[in-house]
């Protein structure tokens, strides 16, 4: 079992930058991938990035490429998503989830935390 809790959601400006953070329970985080989804109001939840177990691959959905950068600190249970110059249109509420397959296909995914807001005002 991971319970994952997410964290450093919030409103920010056009342009603004913003890290969310993800904190997982248990002693076995080091072996799950993890993922960042997101659901924007109105819409079925995407995929936004994923990371190895070790943190070495990492795959994002294009329209975040060059923005947003998935990490992960295995000593501290912790993934990260730093997003850079956000946009209106990445307003949504943000998930992290813990896996055992590296995929972007949510369906793969085992554990999901309750979500973090974030809104971008243009």
């Amino acid at each position: 079992q991971v319970q994952l809790v997410e964290s450093g959601g919030g409103l920010v400006q056009a342009g603004d930058s913003l890290r969310l953070s993800c904190a997982a329970s248990g002693r076995t985080f080091s072996s799950y991938v993890m993922g960042w989804f997101r659901q924007a109001p109105g819409k079925e939840r995407e995929f936004v990035a994923v990371i190895s177990s070790s943190g070495k691959s990492t795959y994002y959905t294009d329209s975040v490429k060059s923005r947003f950068t998935i990490s992960r600190d295995n000593d501290k249970n912790t993934v990260y998503l730093q997003m850079n110059s956000l946009k209106p249109e990445n307003k949504a509420v943000y998930y992290c989830a813990a896996g055992s397959i590296f995929t972007p296909q949510e369906r793969h995914y085992d554990y999901w935390g309750q979500g973090t807001q974030v809104t971008v005002s243009s």
